[in-house]
């Protein structure tokens, strides 16, 4: 006989209400799915989940009261909130910067002379330290520039254009000095990506040109011997672009390439090549051709929207567009239809973990209601907005999402295998925990609530899941078969 599972746990965001709230009554429903949960078959190792430190979320901040500043550091970091435990912050200024900078602008400064972070000290550093006072756990940082400084570069400009032979030992050392920097700061650097989006941005913002075979040579010769002797505890992740099949391209040139290999601890991905589809195959190729390495999604974010303010009901609906709604080329449109912002995100989420990816960042942590401020008027929506006017905060649905995730999943928890029919929108996945507790993540995108039959080795428990609603269930505990 089975046994049902005891002290388990439900929340769930839905679109009829509930942010993270405890259910323990659940609606009807004549629809029933089975869910089985095995934990002996294991997937990858997980290193956690967050947002990113940008001079944009940063400037924010500083225009909010300090009573609201904590409140949006305690709904990420704090215990009582998402508990984030992997970030990433940007190498010199990016698009959801205020204004061009480097640490270095003196042009042809070879030795770094002029290098310092004073630009960062007025807004990063201020922000990372504030979170970190928040956070029991702590977490780990990823840097990534968005290109080196214009007079390293073959065009002399912020964006597009490539790093030029004779500066390349020097833009590696700018990587030491920056990780030695924050170091000095009280602030650990755990890895880096070589560049954000190699492959461009149509020079909108920020960028710095590589092939995959240029970027080998970057690293094999200049920043991989640079980093292993000064700084050998962090890690360096290349790519770092969408997960469309240029990121094939990229991991064979990397892991194909034994010299490449040696120095690559892992692939950087982004969402950006489609608004529904994560690419599983893609991922898991990569997973595969490396399972010693890292596979990390560094960027997420609502693109190319004004954020609704306080307006849940949007969030849950197909009335967002991304880029690629208007440009992507005639060929991939069909990628880009218009889609529910609460669902890309939960879908996005559970399909990379059951896809080998070890962790999951979201963009800016916080952004005005133009969703900036943006020097390159890159307009896109954040979890937590703000009007600084009436030092006001607005907790979207995407907020909730993620922490479906964040909160429950606590980084070296292990994947475990879900298996489950997907019907009418529903999505799954499972992991373990160290201290033995397993979660596992719903998403409903149908309009029927659903009972789910869940088993666990022996044991089994039926629940619901409302329709358009997001689920986690922490099991910290089966009885034994009696």
């Amino acid at each position: 006989m089975t046994s049902p599972i005891s002290e388990m746990q439900i929340f769930e965001t839905s679109y009829s209400g509930n942010k993270m709230a405890r259910v323990r009554s659940f609606p009807d429903s004549n629809m029933q799915v089975e869910i089985r949960i095995q934990p002996e078959i294991t997937g990858q190792k997980i290193l956690g989940f967050g947002g990113s430190f940008t001079q944009a979320s940063a400037a924010v901040l500083q225009e909010l009261s300090a009573e609201n500043r904590k409140k949006v550091l305690e709904a990420y970091f704090g215990d009582n909130g998402s508990r984030y435990s992997l970030t990433r912050t940007h190498i010199n200024s990016c698009d959801f910067s205020t204004y061009n900078y480097c640490y270095a602008p003196v042009s042809g400064d070879k030795n770094l002379e002029s290098f310092s972070i004073e630009e960062d000290k007025k807004h990063l550093i201020p922000l990372i330290k504030d979170a970190a006072k928040v956070s029991i756990n702590g977490f780990k940082i990823i840097a990534s520039p968005w290109t080196a400084p214009p007079w390293m570069k073959d065009n002399n400009d912020w964006r597009g254009g490539k790093l030029l032979p004779e500066y390349q030992k020097t833009w590696a050392q700018y990587f030491s000095k920056y990780i030695e920097a924050y170091q000095s700061e009280g602030i650990d650097i755990s890895a880096i990506t070589v560049n954000n989006e190699p492959l461009g941005n149509d020079e909108n913002w920020e960028s710095m040109h590589f092939t995959p075979e240029e970027m080998n040579h970057f690293v094999l010769n200049a920043l991989g011997p640079e980093l292993r002797e000064k700084h050998p505890e962090v890690s360096i992740l290349g790519y770092d672009q969408n997960r469309d099949d240029e990121l094939l391209e990229w991991a064979d040139a990397m892991y194909d390439n034994p010299e490449a290999l040696s120095f690559f601890d892992g692939t950087a991905v982004h969402w950006y090549g489609s608004t529904f589809y994560a690419f599983p195959e893609h991922l898991r190729y990569v997973s595969e051709k490396a399972p010693e390495k890292l596979l990390i999604q560094t960027e997420a974010c609502i693109d190319a929207e004004v954020p609704r303010w306080q307006d849940d009901a949007w969030y849950w609906t197909d009335e967002a567009k991304d880029w690629g709604y208007t440009w992507a080329p005639e060929n991939k449109k069909h990628l880009h239809p218009k889609y529910a912002p609460v669902f890309r995100y939960a879908n996005d989420i559970i399909d990379c973990l059951n896809n080998g990816v070890h962790g999951w960042i979201d963009w800016n942590l916080i952004l005005n209601r133009q969703g900036g401020p943006n020097w390159a008027k890159n307009w896109c929506i954040a979890p937590i907005i703000a009007d600084t006017d009436k030092d006001e905060i607005y907790l979207t649905p995407l907020y909730f999402v993620i922490q479906h995730f964040s909160k429950f999943i606590r980084p070296d928890a292990i994947q475990i295998q879900t298996k489950f029919s997907n019907v009418d929108g529903l999505n799954a996945v499972s992991v373990q925990n160290p201290d033995g507790s397993i979660v596992l993540v719903l998403s409903n995108k149908g309009d029927r609530n659903k009972k789910i039959i869940l088993h666990l080795n022996d044991a089994e428990m039926s629940f619901c899941i409302r329709a358009r609603a997001v689920q986690t269930v922490l099991i910290s505990r089966t009885l034994e078969i009696q």
